[in-house]
């Protein structure tokens, strides 16, 4: 086992201006997402420019933002902001829902696709491969605002954290991998050929939410929460069996429809 390295929360300090590591999580993954959506712009028939693109990322960040801390009050911390309303506001403590974030994400590219005139899932197929690579970098925000701490265990990697003497999976590790590179890698690879339209978006859909499922194993429910059914389901895996669900849906009715 390991005994979790003693992180500051603020990376840099200025005077009264702290810039905590939770936001340059963020903003590596914004640099990320903006990275790879001007590499597949270069390579898709649609034409996409360096402004559109900007437009773009720039509802993407607005939805994440309000849509992943809402989510998180709504599915996760409701009980806290009806004691501290100002909580709502502290997103640099954490406490962000990424399924919150997917609402937020998914209207911003609706807003966006309406007033381009462009269809909405050729917004949302564009968009889906670079998503992985800032859901990574956010799950290493977690880590070191020692957020998401794993399930007790014994095994040689363990980390124990501050606080604890036992140890725990490092969870937010786990999902960083699977989330991040691992999913980007999947999708990635699935979009480099032609692909009817919602194809992208749904394994986009069905890969998150099997990965998600799966880290969540691994992960310790939140404690005001704890198991929703069996002593074993999560808020997090019954958040995303629906997601997986709808990714298979779109995956199928995307290749269905193109057959015909």
């Amino acid at each position: 086992m390991w005994h979790y390295p003693n992180i500051d929360a603020i990376a840099i300090s200025l005077g009264p201006i702290s810039i905590h590591w939770y936001a340059l999580s963020y903003l590596a993954g914004i640099g990320l997402v903006l990275w790879t959506l001007n590499i597949r712009a270069r390579t898709l028939p649609k034409n996409w420019n360096k402004d559109q693109i900007s437009d773009l990322l720039f509802f993407g960040v607005l939805g994440v933002l309000l849509g992943g801390r809402f989510g998180y009050v709504i599915f996760y911390g409701a009980e806290r902001a009806i004691a501290d309303p100002v909580s709502i506001l502290k997103i640099w403590q954490g406490g962000m829902s990424f399924h919150g974030g997917l609402v937020g994400v998914l209207l911003g590219m609706a807003y966006f696709a309406w007033t381009r005139k462009r269809r909405f899932f050729d917004v949302a197929d564009f968009v889906a491969p670079s998503v992985p690579l800032a859901l990574g970098c956010g799950r290493i925000g977690n880590f070191i605002n020692t957020e998401l701490p794993g399930r007790v265990t014994d095994v040689p990697w363990a980390v124990i954290f501050p606080g604890e003497l036992i140890g725990r999976h490092p969870s937010s590790l786990y999902q960083a991998v699977l989330e991040g590179p691992v999913l980007f890698l999947i999708l990635w690879m699935f979009a480099a050929q032609s692909r009817p339209p919602m194809a992208v978006s749904g394994l986009f859909l069905l890969g998150y939410g099997a990965l998600r499922i799966i880290s969540e194993l691994f992960r310790e429910p939140d404690t005001h929460l704890g198991y929703m059914m069996f002593e074993s389901i999560t808020r997090g895996q019954l958040l995303s069996i629906p997601m997986a669900l709808i990714g298979i849906f779109l995956i199928t009715y995307s290749y269905l429809s193109k057959n015909k």
